[in-house]
């Protein structure tokens, strides 16, 4: 089984990002707009419409605001397994004192050949996080 591990810096609140990521329907608003463009609600299940024209069926599997990490799994002919964490920590202050977030993002998959396909659209997805949740200058 193929596992993707992405740890991703963001000048903002650990609380501020937790929020977007915890708003499982607006991921296309919140989250990862540009690279997200539509996801709307299906009972526990988003479905996400990717800048790619790809469409997916995401089951929320938990959202545990404690530990701020939220769980998905794609449901797809394509892939065997898809399940996904997201977890959002502190990570140090920035300049203005305040804690900064590091969101940990992980995917494991089966088949295992679809992995470097996966990477390459989460190394896309990162960017889409950074530029809608970094606070930028002061």
């Amino acid at each position: 089984m193929a596992s993707i591990h992405r740890e991703i810096p963001i000048d903002a609140r650990p609380s501020d990002v937790w929020a977007a990521v915890r708003d499982f329907g607006a991921v296309h608003r919140r989250l990862a707009p540009g690279f997200v463009l539509d996801a709307r609600l299906d009972g526990e299940a988003r479905i996400v419409t990717f800048a790619n024209g790809t469409v997916a069926h995401e089951l929320l599997v938990d959202c545990d605001d404690t530990r701020q990490r939220l769980v998905y799994a794609v449901i797809s002919e394509r892939v065997k397994h898809y399940n996904a964490s997201v977890q959002v920590v502190a990570d140090g202050g920035a300049a203005d004192g305040e804690a900064r977030a590091r969101l940990i993002w992980v995917v494991d998959l089966l088949p295992n050949d679809i992995a470097p396909y996966i990477a390459g659209q989460m190394d896309q997805a990162v960017l889409a996080m950074q530029k809608a949740l970094d606070r930028g200058p002061a």
